[in-house]
């Protein structure tokens, strides 16, 4: 695959590849333990600007009850008990903003919605591959981003119980490691 350099050949629309995309957080159990998990069912997409960043835009759409920990019981008590995932089975981002920053930097601000309550996030991005995608039709190209930020889960209402509120650490580190392939 040829490495494409000018993020003026990036724009157009893009999709989510889901099979190389990872939506994750890291959240610390009694203060000592990190404790890893993803989404295992997501979609989403966006417009990339090349020429002017500032007027693209993205959007995911996770299905809460696909969180995953590698732990069964646990998985069940976030689905159930943290996220709520009956009564609000999706959890979304909507951008509002995108900044440019020095070289292959962004800043990408939004709407998260968790459990129906939505605020406004701002996710440090790294564009990590550009490339055209000799698989695919003429004109494909697959982008990467990795990057991330820190939330404070309670601000969505994120809780259990009061013993969860002590045991489980407020702040939770969101992460993406994302591919979408150009349409």
């Amino acid at each position: 695959m040829a490495t494409t350099t000018k993020l003026s050949e990036l724009t157009g629309h893009y999709v989510l590849d889901t099979v190389r995309t990872r939506i994750g957080f890291v959240a610390r159990h009694t203060m000592a333990t990190r404790v890893p998990g993803w989404f295992g069912a997501f979609e989403g997409g966006g417009y990339l600007d090349g020429d002017d960043p500032a007027r693209s835009e993205v959007r995911f759409t996770m299905e809460a009850n696909s969180i995953r920990t590698r732990n069964a019981q646990r998985d069940g008590l976030l689905v159930g008990k943290f996220l709520d995932a009956e009564r609000h089975p999706l959890v979304t981002f909507a951008s509002t903003a995108v900044e440019r920053l020095d070289g292959d930097a962004f800043k990408l601000t939004g709407d998260l919605t968790i459990r129906g309550v939505t605020n406004p996030v701002t996710l440090d991005l790294v564009l990590t591959a550009a490339e055209h995608d000799p698989s695919g039709p003429r004109g494909a190209c697959r982008i990467s981003f990795a990057g991330g930020t820190t939330i404070v889960r309670t601000d969505w209402g994120v809780n259990w119980n009061a013993a969860t509120a002590l045991t489980i650490s407020r702040k939770v580190v969101l992460n993406l490691d994302v591919t979408a392939v150009r349409q």
